[in-house]
C-alpha cells in the first residue's frame, strides 16, 4: 500500500468512530455537546427543571386536505401543542418531525430560541415548506409549554396585549358574480364581519380580456351587497406571473376601493412585486408563501407591499412572525396572517395579534360546522361583531379533542394541476 493510501485510509477510519460518537449523541436525548447549560439544576425562576421527554404527531383529514398537529411532552406531566402547515406531502413533515424530535428529547422546551436555532441552523440548507412546517408546529408546542410552566397565556411572554380583541375575516363562495354577493351579505348578516376576501375568475385557460372582464363583475356584485364600508381583499392567488396582467386588474378595481390585492404575481420575483407596486394605486398583500426573517426582508426593505402576510404554520413560528412583524413596523408595513388552517393555528395567532402593534387583521374560519368545530374543545368563535376573543389560560388557552381525531383518517391530497388548451402547464 502506497504511504499516501495508507495516511488517507488511517484518516478516514479515525474520523469514522467520531461522527459515529457525534450521531449517537445526537440520537440520545439531550446529548448535544457545547450547548446551552442549564443554570441552577435547571430551574427557570421559581419553577423547577423540565425536560422534553417525546414528541407525538397526529395528521387527521379535515375534508379535502388535512390537518397536522404536533403534541411536546414532558417529564413533569406538562405538554405543549402546536400545528404545522398542510402542505400536501404531509406524511413527509410527519417524518420530519419524527427526526426533529431525536434532536430534543431531554432538552428544556422553554429556550424556545435556543431550540429553533439548533432545528434551523443544524438543517442543511434553508428549509422549504416541508422542513419549515416542522419547526414552525414544534415550535408552537414549546411556547404552549413555557406559558403553561409560567402558568401565563402566550401574550404575556411576548410583551404583553396591545388590543382587547381581534378583527377577523373570512372568505366567501359563489361561483357567479349574483353568488358571490349573495355569499358575502349572508356572511356579514351573520357573523357581523367588518371585512371578507374573496378570489377572482381568472382560468388559465381564458382568454385575459374575458377574466378580467369576470373579475370586476364580481367584485363590483360583492361592493354592492355590502355596501360602501365592509373592507374586501381580493385574492389573486399567485395565479398571474405577469406584472402587466396584475396591473391591468388592480386598475380596474380602483372604483371599489379594496382593502388589497392579495398575491398579485408569484412570489419568487422580489423585483418584480417592487415594480408592480410602484405602478398602482390599491394596496398590495402577500407573503404567505415565504418563509423565514430572510425571505420577508426584500419585501419590506423595498416597500414592495402594504400589508405582510406570513403564516405562522409554515413561516417559523411565533417568536420568527414577531421578527417579521418588527421588521415591517419600522417600515410603516402592517401584518395580515394568513391562517387557512385549523382553529387551533387561529389560537397561535390570536397571542401573536393581542401582543402586535402593527397586526391588522387575521383570516379566519368559523368553526360552527365539521370538522372546524371538532378538533378543539373549545375553539375560539367569532362574536357578533366580526372579532374573537383574547385567550386568557395559561399557555395558548385552548386543548385538542383528540377523542375526536379517531373518526377524522388523514387523507392524501395534492393541489389540482391545471393545463391550457395547448397543453401546457399554468398557476392555478
Amino acid at each position: 500500500m502506497k504511504r499516501r493510501d495508507f495516511l488517507r485510509n488511517a484518516s478516514l477510519m479515525g474520523a469514522l468512530p467520531a461522527a459515529v460518537a457525534a450521531q449517537s449523541a445526537r440520537r440520545s436525548g439531550g446529548g448535544l455537546q457545547g450547548g446551552l447549560q442549564p443554570l441552577n439544576g435547571g430551574k427557570i425562576g421559581n419553577t423547577g427543571a423540565m425536560k422534553i421527554t417525546d414528541i407525538k404527531t397526529f395528521l387527521i383529514g379535515a375534508g379535502g386536505r388535512n390537518w397536522l398537529y404536533v403534541k411536546v411532552l414532558t417529564d413533569q406531566g406538562l405538554f405543549g401543542i402546536g400545528e404545522a402547515y398542510s402542505a400536501g406531502p404531509d406524511e413527509a413533515t410527519v417524518k420530519v418531525i419524527e427526526d426533529f424530535k431525536l434532536w430534543l428529547v431531554g432538552q428544556d422546551p422553554r429556550n424556545v430560541q435556543y431550540l429553533f436555532d439548533i432545528l434551523y441552523n443544524t438543517t442543511r440548507f434553508p428549509g422549504g415548506i416541508i422542513t419549515n412546517s416542522a419547526i414552525s408546529g414544534i415550535e408552537h408546542a414549546l411556547w404552549d409549554l413555557a406559558g403553561k410552566s409560567a402558568g401565563l397565556p402566550v401574550w404575556a411572554l411576548l410583551g404583553g396585549r396591545v388590543r382587547n380583541k381581534i378583527r377577523t375575516y373570512q372568505s366567501i363562495g359563489g361561483g357567479t358574480a349574483q353568488e358571490a354577493g349573495e355569499s358575502a351579505k349572508k356572511m356579514v348578516e351573520k357573523y357581523g364581519y367588518t371585512a371578507l376576501k374573496m378570489g377572482i375568475m381568472a382560468p388559465g385557460d381564458m382568454p385575459q380580456n374575458q377574466a378580467l372582464r369576470l373579475s370586476t363583475e364580481r367584485v363590483r356584485a360583492v361592493r354592492e351587497a355590502v355596501g360602501p364600508d365592509i373592507d374586501i381583499g381580493v385574492d389573486i392567488h399567485t395565479k398571474f406571473v405577469e406584472v402587466e396582467r396584475a396591473m391591468r386588474l388592480a386598475q380596474a378595481l380602483e372604483p371599489y376601493q379594496i382593502m388589497w390585492l392579495e398575491e398579485p404575481i408569484r412570489p419568487e420575483n422580489f423585483a418584480a412585486m417592487k415594480k408592480l407596486s410602484d405602478h398602482v394605486k390599491v394596496p398590495l398583500a402577500s407573503g404567505e408563501s415565504n418563509y423565514m426573517i430572510h425571505e420577508f426582508r426584500p419585501l419590506i426593505d423595498q416597500q414592495a407591499v402594504d400589508f405582510v402576510q406570513p403564516d405562522i404554520c409554515c413561516c417559523g413560528g411565533v417568536l420568527t412572525m414577531k421578527k417579521i412583524a418588527a421588521m415591517a413596523e419600522a417600515m410603516y408595513i402592517r401584518v395580515a396572517p394568513h391562517n387557512p388552517m385549523s382553529p387551533l393555528a387561529t389560537a397561535v395567532n390570536a397571542h401573536f395579534a393581542a401582543s402586535t402593534p402593527n397586526f391588522h387583521i387575521l383570516e379566519y374560519h368559523a368553526p360552527d360546522t365539521s370538522p372546524w368545530k371538532d378538533v378543539l374543545k373549545e375553539p375560539l368563535m367569532v362574536q357578533k361583531d366580526g372579532y374573537i376573543e383574547i385567550p386568557n389560560k395559561p399557555g395558548w388557552g385552548v386543548e385538542l379533542n383528540e377523542e375526536a381525531f379517531k373518526s377524522m383518517p388523514p387523507q392524501p391530497w395534492r393541489r389540482g394541476t391545471n393545463f391550457r388548451k395547448d397543453g401546457s402547464v399554468y398557476f392555478q
